[in-house]
């Protein structure tokens, strides 16, 4: 009999939604290429461009601001590529190696800006939670992690240019947006047909797009019903579950404003790796970090960033919920967590 398992990397890819898989699968039924001028290119173009208003709205941005791409990754690569930009060693790679790391960053993870208009800074970070506060006149926000978790807009933002993604929201994976303020232009790195008022080139996914347009809608729908507040109050159970278990886990940001999903803790000496493979054959699937940066890094730069050194930021677990998980299901991986916990104190001792 198959062990049940439970989804507990939400930070890594949400689950896709009903609403992203019907949206995808009506536009597969859609035969024409958006840039053609016939009844069926046009149809395609209203896929396309319905899902860009969901998006925009959603976000708090106009239709016109949306660029789709890839996915984060390549909309940083869009925005910052000969930029020049600042920021910290707590971005993620995929702005990471775009920018100049020199921003300070304190022990809580909140980074010092001195000059918005040449820095970049992400709303959330997917390891640990935190949420930044953001001054106005960034160059930049990644809005990646805290985009359908927390409400947020981009015209608030005050930012030029911000990066979301779909599967961070229940759309589908490889997809997703840089977003720009009115009257900011950026220099395509795709040439070709000159797709996306001439920003990215390349014809459109258009099913990626369709998914990402219904996940949208539906993630606004769901702050809007308060259902990131019930995730919030799962999280918190779950994290005085976790610190009941172990007297010597730290928990990162506990104290600090960030995601309502997220739990960071430090085990010292327990590898991350080396727990994440524990929970998988126990059927729970988290994380050391980052997923991209999981498998790769011993070290959380994170972490290191924060201060914690080299045996505590390689002794991270990130365990991240979404709207689909349980009570029950949280408290079972607090329990099956604990024992593994106290079995690995034990063969330290």
């Amino acid at each position: 009999m198959a062990r049940t398992r439970t989804y507990l990397d939400w930070n890594a890819t949400a689950p896709l939604r009903p609403e992203a898989r019907a949206a995808m699968i009506a536009a597969m039924d859609v035969v024409g290429n958006p840039s053609s001028v016939h009844a069926e290119g046009r149809a395609a173009t209203a896929v396309k461009e319905k899902a860009r208003s969901q998006v925009a709205e959603a976000f708090g941005a106009q239709a016109a601001d949306i660029v789709f791409t890839s996915g984060a990754t390549e909309a940083a690569a869009l925005a910052l590529s000969g930029r020049g930009l600042h920021g910290a060693e707590v971005e993620h790679d995929a702005v990471h190696g775009w920018i100049t790391p020199d921003l300070p960053v304190d022990s809580n993870g909140q980074v010092t800006v001195s000059d918005p208009a040449v820095s970049v800074l992400q709303s959330a970070n997917s390891e640990t939670g935190i949420v930044q506060d953001l001054p106005p006149g960034l160059a930049l926000v990644d809005f990646t992690q805290s985009f359908g978790k927390l409400p947020v807009a981009f015209d608030w933002s005050g930012a030029q240019m911000a990066l979301i993604s779909a599967h961070k929201l229940g759309g589908p994976k490889g997809v997703g947006a840089l977003v720009l303020k009115r009257g900011l232009d950026v220099q395509a790195q795709i040439t070709g047909g000159g797709q996306e008022m001439g920003r990215r080139s390349g014809t459109e996914n258009l099913i990626g797009i369709a998914g990402f347009g219904a996940a949208a809608e539906a993630a606004a729908r769901d702050l809007a019903d308060g259902v990131w507040e019930k995730v919030a109050e799962i999280r918190n159970i779950l994290s005085l579950a976790l610190e009941r278990a172990a007297n010597e886990t730290i928990f990162v940001g506990n104290n600090e404003n960030r995601l309502p999903n997220t739990i960071c803790l430090v085990s010292p000496g327990w590898k991350g790796e080396t727990q994440v493979m524990s929970m998988d054959l126990a059927g729970f699937a988290v994380s050391a970090g980052s997923a991209c940066s999981s498998g790769k890094l011993r070290e959380s730069r994170v972490l290191r960033a924060m201060g914690f050194d080299g045996v505590l930021s390689a002794s991270a677990l990130r365990v991240s919920i979404g709207p689909e998980t349980t009570e029950e299901q949280a408290l079972r991986f607090a329990e099956t967590w604990g024992k593994a916990y106290a079995k690995a104190r034990a063969r330290a001792a």
